[in-house]
């Protein structure tokens, strides 16, 4: 925040669980610096549980840090407004399933659930988010203006309930509200166990009066709050603004405009300080470039639209998302991306460069590799997919171009273009919630459906490149893109590796046929059930069925069957006989 130009403001907070056992409230402040204050802003958060749910602090905590930590690894091209909601709904549809996983999935006032209020301050405006009834309030001289509106239903006189809620439902419904700011602005932001005890004169003048000390201010309005009886949780926050920059043309306005596709890129050209190495792949979908970091000198990935598809919004905003996923996920088996040090001028994706070699050239140079080998990548690669997962997306196109070992052994999965994130695909528009399809060898068949997928389906593609790191085949060829239908999947026919000649264990098999299985219901239910199994015999040959007699021994069983016919045949003959 140097320069006079620059956004600054002033932030007083406090909470107090008052007379409630724990603090079902969370709330929070992040004033980046860099490029992220001009491009991003400031995010200020507030969070209330609801007092019938045990663990509802724990999606207080989730929702505020949402806001604070996913809300800056959106895509600068994204306006404020698709970025938060982004971000609000992808929470909301983590917090909803965990409760639909939990002993409250038919009881969801017990569940993952939050009220919340966010206000992002970027350049001269105000961008202001609310689900349920913590309150936005503009501070005036001597009065208090509500800027948002509490989502609750009045049953009766001193009974009411949370029409909205973060976490509530499978979709969720957010407020939005951009302000014009001025210097010298002030914003309340305060829990329903504050608002509802203290008068807006009160308010007004211990904020005016504490100007200078605004943290304690906040305290003193929370004690005055329990003085007067609140038997909730308290929480205030007071964000004042010192300055603001110069004001820009678009700040009301998505920034996609402001970030244009760079045209083809050569070697030795730089662009915003990386300089270009050679072009590492060209697809329809994009262009990846091996640059340098001309500050750092350390070697990065550049990826850039494709030129065939600039002009194509829809892909644009896939590309923008992408961004997104990578910066969401930190896990060792995941690509990273790259930090941004500079302002952006033009529409790219930087990432980490890996040193290695893709699985598919791996293959390529280990044709029959060992099954202790292909354990330690398998795992591997789910604890990368396990990854997603947990955040409550799909990566939807795994495949070995799409998994790098680099030269210590480590595997990372990479390229996040079809991966679907569970609330986003709901804000999009018919064209894009249809399913995306990875390559179609490595994709599960329920796609080919027209269904949505799920941690399965992932399952399918590790199942599927499992198998082929063993054989170097496929279990049913190039069958499965062409069953489109149910009954056509039914007849899809596994190839059982026991008919390779390598010495494959049979119940390795069993694991493989049940991990690809056409059905999704009829495969893993995780992948953590799936690594195990293939490191413990035991649990499959236990857990499994005998085959029938038919099966095993058909030349035996055919042979019982016409020895019983034949008996049957001698004892009516003699009956007649009689």
């Amino acid at each position: 925040m140097n320069g006079a130009r620059a956004l600054q403001i002033s932030v007083g907070q406090h909470t107090d669980r008052g007379r409630r056992a724990i603090n079902q409230d969370f709330h929070g402040v992040l004033i980046p610096t860099g490029p992220l204050l001009a491009s991003k802003g400031i995010a200020i958060a507030l969070a209330d549980g609801i007092s019938s749910s045990d663990v509802s602090q724990i999606a207080s905590e989730f929702a505020v840090m949402g806001v604070l930590d996913d809300y800056y690894s959106t895509s600068e091209a994204w306006s404020v407004k698709r970025s938060v909601e982004s971000v609000l709904s992808a929470t909301n549809s983590w917090l909803h399933s965990r409760t639909r996983q939990s002993p409250y999935r038919y009881d969801m006032d017990r569940g993952y659930v939050c009220t919340l209020s966010a206000l992002i301050i970027k350049s001269t405006t105000a961008h202001l988010f609310h689900v349920g009834d913590t309150r936005i309030y503009r501070v005036h001289a001597h009065a208090l203006e509500q800027l948002t509106q509490d989502h609750r239903v009045c049953v009766s006189e001193g009974q009411s309930y949370l029409s909205r809620a973060v976490g509530f439902n499978p979709q969720i419904e957010i407020d939005y509200l951009a302000l014009s700011l001025e210097t010298g602005d002030l914003f309340l932001l305060a829990s329903d166990g504050v608002y509802e005890h203290v008068d807006a004169a009160f308010l007004c003048d211990t904020i005016q009066r504490g100007r200078d000390d605004l943290d304690g201010a906040a305290r003193a309005i929370v004690a005055a709050a329990l003085q007067q009886g609140s038997d909730d949780n308290l929480t205030v926050q007071i964000v004042a603004i010192d300055a603001l920059p110069e004001p820009g043309a678009h700040d009301l306005h998505p920034q996609q405009s402001q970030l244009a596709p760079p045209p083809l890129l050569e070697a030795r050209e730089v662009i915003d300080g990386y300089r270009i190495v050679r072009e590492i792949h060209a697809s329809h979908r994009s262009h990846i470039y091996l640059a340098l970091d001309t500050e750092t000198h350390g070697l990065v990935v550049l990826k850039t639209p494709s030129v065939d598809l600039q002009v194509d919004p829809v892909h644009l905003e896939r590309f923008l998302l992408e961004e997104w996923i990578a910066r969401r996920i930190n896990n060792a088996h995941v690509l990273k991306p790259y930090p941004q040090r500079r302002d952006r001028h033009f529409l790219y994706v930087v990432m980490e460069f890996i040193e290695g070699q893709t699985l598919s050239q791996w293959l390529i140079d280990n044709p029959r590799p060992g099954l202790e080998t292909v354990r330690d990548l398998v795992e591997q690669i789910a604890r990368g997919l396990q990854a997603f997962h947990r955040l409550e997306m799909l990566h939807q196109d795994l495949r070995p171009d799409n998994i790098m070992i680099d030269t210590t052994g480590t595997v990372k999965i990479i390229d996040f273009g079809s991966t679907r994130v569970a609330g986003i695909t709901e804000m999009a528009g018919p064209h894009e919630r249809a399913p995306i399809l990875g390559t179609a060898q490595y994709t599960a068949p329920e796609y080919f459906l027209g269904e949505a997928g799920s941690p399965r389906s992932d399952l399918f593609s590790l199942g599927i490149i499992t198998y082929q790191m063993l054989t170097g085949k496929l279990p049913y060829g190039a069958e499965v893109a062409k069953a489109r239908t149910r009954a056509a999947q039914r007849k899809l026919r596994y190839a059982s590796v026991l008919e390779d000649h390598r010495e494959i264990p049979a119940w390795i098999d069993a694991v493989l046929k049940k991990a690809v299985h056409p059905d999704p219901l009829k495969r893993y239910e995780t992948l953590s059930e799936f690594v195990y199994d293939l490191r413990h015999p035991d649990r499959v040959v236990l857990g499994r069925k005998p085959p029938p007699l038919a099966e095993r021994h058909p030349v035996r069983f055919w042979q019982g069957v016409s020895f019983i016919l034949a008996c049957l045949s001698v004892a009516l003959l003699i009956v007649c006989a009689r």
